[in-house]
């Protein structure tokens, strides 16, 4: 699966994950696909909660070395 979009939280540790991938969600159009690149283990416990609050789908998320590729489908 390929996405439309990607924001870099490396390094970033909870809320800034959800926080960044919120905004950047707004100004997208329904059915992209966002890819939420972070290191933070909480990324994949908040994230799919965020979602399933916010109306997106948590698609899945993909192991890249230290990094975790968490792939959002705007609601």
């Amino acid at each position: 699966m390929d996405w439309d979009r990607v924001v870099d939280c490396e390094g970033l540790l909870c809320p800034l994950p959800v926080l960044r991938a919120r905004k950047v969600l707004l100004a997208m159009a329904a059915g992209q696909v966002l890819c939420v690149r972070a290191t933070d283990r909480m990324a994949a416990v908040d994230l799919p909660h965020f979602c399933g609050e916010a109306g997106h789908e948590y698609v899945e998320a993909r192991q890249e070395g230290a990094v975790v590729l968490h792939l959002i489908r705007r609601g």
